[in-house]
């Protein structure tokens, strides 16, 4: 069986190049125009883009949907799924529509919680976790099968991601987690947005002190601040975020016009420093419905042109 994947972002990565991903929120509505004009600011700087699915549990256009337009544009789309919302069939069934379209990237992620969002009473699935979709899809993908046993007819081919949060409690167990992911055939990670550069490189210690960064492609993930309001409100109202007090200061210490162009300097200088971190193998930048600054950090961070493959 063909299990060789046939994503660019795989090939980048492979080819020993400093992988670039960015994002799109898909809209609060059926216009795929919303998603084509975001995947228009961005797709010659990066080599994929991933589609956000009903981020922080809010209903929005399907990721599937989503991927499919930016497909039909000749953009490289990851799907991104998460088991929040879905059960096992559920989720097969979404996974055969993706590799119907040719989508060969996928995230795994579990979802935030519904009381996030706009449906408060809406009910978890969680028939799988992120773990056991990750091994999913590898069994589709690899072995051919469904997880009831049956034989697929022209099984995915998707490179398969997973998240990892360096920066939740407590620390000493993210490594571990992050093996087990590993263990269970994620192939790239996308970590949680940084603004603690040191905890993160430690993580990275910890990381090679076990090999792992030879087993993964690890990309990681940047944010950049518009204003110090958004700062402050990073560090103390999001789960998971490490926003460390000089960052906060740095961006409130600018009059608040120049607060925005600030926060893309942290960023550029964030991915300058993380380029020299072994086992870092590329970077995730997540404007979030800031889409247009992203060629300018890519370009600022020395990453632009993004390298053709094949």
């Amino acid at each position: 069986m063909n299990t060789k994947t046939p994503s660019k972002l795989e090939k980048i990565l492979a080819a020993g190049h400093l992988g670039v991903t960015s994002e799109c929120g898909p809209p609060r509505g059926s216009d795929p125009q919303a998603v084509i004009d975001k995947a228009n600011l961005i797709k010659n700087h990066v080599d994929a883009i991933n589609v956000t699915d009903n981020q922080t549990s809010v209903t929005r256009m399907s990721s599937l949907a989503a991927c499919i337009h930016l497909k039909l544009m000749g953009v490289e789309p990851i799907l991104q799924m998460v088991t929040r919302d879905r059960n096992r069939i559920a989720m097969q069934s979404d996974i055969l529509g993706a590799a119907s379209f040719d989508i060969f990237n996928m995230l795994c992620l579990s979802g935030d919680h519904q009381s996030f969002g706009d449906n408060p009473k809406g009910q978890n699935v969680h028939d799988l976790d992120s773990m056991q979709l990750v091994q999913t899809v590898r069994l589709m993908r690899d072995e051919g099968k469904f997880l009831g046993g049956a034989d697929i007819a022209r099984p995915p081919r998707m490179f398969v991601g997973a998240a990892a949060n360096p920066f939740a409690d407590p620390f000493e167990i993210r490594v571990p987690r992050l093996a087990k992911k590993i263990a269970c055939g994620a192939e790239f990670i996308q970590t949680q947005c940084i603004y603690n550069l040191p905890k993160f490189e430690e993580w990275m210690k910890r990381i090679r002190d076990r090999g792992l960064h030879e087993k993964v492609y690890i990309m990681a993930g940047v944010t950049p601040l518009k204003s110090a309001a958004m700062a402050k409100f990073m560090k103390n109202r999001v789960p998971g975020m490490d926003v460390p007090d000089d960052v906060v200061k740095r961006m409130a210490g600018v009059p608040k016009e120049q607060q925005p162009e600030e926060g893309i300097n942290i960023c550029v200088e964030s991915i300058e420093r993380l380029k020299s971190v072994e086992g870092v193998k590329g970077f995730h930048i997540m404007a979030i419905e800031w889409e247009e600054k992203v060629p300018g950090i890519v370009e600022r961070a020395g990453l632009y042109p993004r390298p053709k493959i094949d």
